[in-house]
């Protein structure tokens, strides 16, 4: 009886207590969740999120080797359905593996939003089409496909980058022209041409372009795979490789690239993931102010 009283006692100490936190139990897709994960010692290597087979690795919290975060997108198109979370971590050289679930429901996003624009905003030329691919693939070469290894954000609180009207949220379901379907990929605010624009939290300008959709857009990399996105813009007040600060100038609203008017797209991608960027923005302030 002693020995199996030993034996239980030893395998208790072995292990340090670790705490792990989703943010949400129901995420509406398009949106965002974090995983914090609190370790009672020392990791001695960041730890790891498994979703929908892909490997996802947890940063550290004001460089503490005891305490982790990461926040993962839910693609706009992904399916109403249960999905697995699993959380790996080392302790005493043994691999842990913890397992969730999390719930992908409706957004209820708006439907049928009708936007009417030029034809040739619709239906591309070919010279268009190839521009479009063009655009695309450099954004990807120098954005879409980048993942800065730690914050850029400096522990902030992202901020909204004008204060104006929403006129437009983000995931509503768009017809153009009458055919073409789509769903919105940022959220609008009412602008007036020459309106300025600020940065909504500390990081790097990672590109600046002139886009056929897009029109004049300023892309801010907040590091750990987030870039916040600003367009329709008239004029840039920054330029690729930049610091910037929250609240900065980045430029000016216009009217530029595929639009019915004046106004700021702001928009958010999460390691190559679309997601709501209010949304976000809630999650991660959320998290920045309890951990």
């Amino acid at each position: 009886m002693k020995t199996l009283l030993f034996l239980i006692i030893l395998n208790v100490s072995l292990f340090s207590k670790v705490d792990i936190y989703l943010s949400h139990t129901n995420i509406k897709h398009g949106t965002t969740f974090a995983v914090v994960l609190q370790s009672e010692k020392k990791l001695s290597q960041a730890p790891n999120v498994i979703y929908k087979n892909k490997t996802f690795q947890m940063f550290t919290i004001n460089g503490s080797i005891k305490k982790y975060r990461v926040f993962i997108p839910v693609d706009y198109h992904s399916k109403l359905k249960i999905e697995h979370v699993q959380v790996t971590y080392k302790s005493n050289n043994s691999l842990i593996k913890k397992n969730f679930e999390i719930e992908i429901i409706d957004g209820n996003y708006k439907q049928n939003e009708i936007i009417k624009v030029s034809k040739g905003k619709v239906s591309l030329s070919k010279k268009n089409k190839l521009r479009s691919q063009n655009e695309y693939d450099t954004v990807y070469k120098n954005v879409y496909s980048k993942i800065t290894p730690y914050d850029l954000t400096q522990n902030s609180f992202f901020s909204s980058p004008i204060d104006s009207q929403i006129t437009s949220h983000y995931g509503n379901a768009r017809v153009y022209n009458g055919t073409t379907k789509s769903y919105h990929t940022g959220t609008d605010y009412r602008a007036k041409v020459g309106t300025n624009i600020h940065a909504t939290n500390n990081g790097v300008v990672a590109l600046t372009m002139d886009r056929f959709y897009l029109g004049k857009v300023v892309y801010i990399d907040h590091g750990r795979g987030a870039f916040s996105y600003y367009a329709h813009m008239s004029s840039f007040a920054v330029k690729e490789g930049q610091k910037v600060k929250k609240g900065q100038i980045i430029g000016k609203s216009g009217k530029t690239g595929r639009i019915t008017g004046p106004h700021l797209h702001y928009a958010f991608r999460l390691y190559n993931t679309t997601v709501d960027p209010l949304q976000y923005e809630e999650v991660y302030n959320k998290i920045l102010k309890y951990y």
